[in-house]
């Protein structure tokens, strides 16, 4: 069973950023296809960035493209997301999923494989 778990979140003002973690246990996080999700008070979860195995792609959502940078590292078995520029608009509870099976990056969340708990993030107008 993978485990994850989320840390990072928190209130910040406009303009601000904040810097999420997802720690995944196991051995074998560096054959995982990594990715981050939220969801907003009734709202669909939507995709936010993924990142290859190695670290060498990723994939990001248009509305965070240039604002938000995905990053893991395999020796700590943890995925990043760094948000800069934050806008009330990125207001929502962001989960890390591990996607196991294959190497594409995707952003359909129901490839995902396990999922975190998630973590809270406010942007205050």
């Amino acid at each position: 069973q993978v485990q994850l778990v989320e840390s990072g979140g928190g209130l910040v003002q406009t303009g601000g950023s904040l810097r999420l973690s997802c720690a995944v246990s196991g051995r074998t996080f560096s054959r995982y296809v990594m990715g981050w999700f939220r969801q907003a008070p009734g709202k669909e979860r939507e995709f936010v960035a993924a990142i290859s195995r190695g670290g060498s792609n990723t994939y990001y959502a248009d509305s965070v493209k240039g604002r938000f940078t995905v990053s893991r590292d395999n020796d700590k078995n943890t995925v990043y997301l760094q948000m800069n520029s934050l806008k009330p608009e990125d207001t929502a509870v962001y989960y890390c999923a591990a996607e196991t099976s294959f190497t594409q990056l995707t952003s359909r969340a129901r490839e995902y494989d396990y999922w975190g708990q998630g973590t809270q993030v406010t942007v205050s107008s």
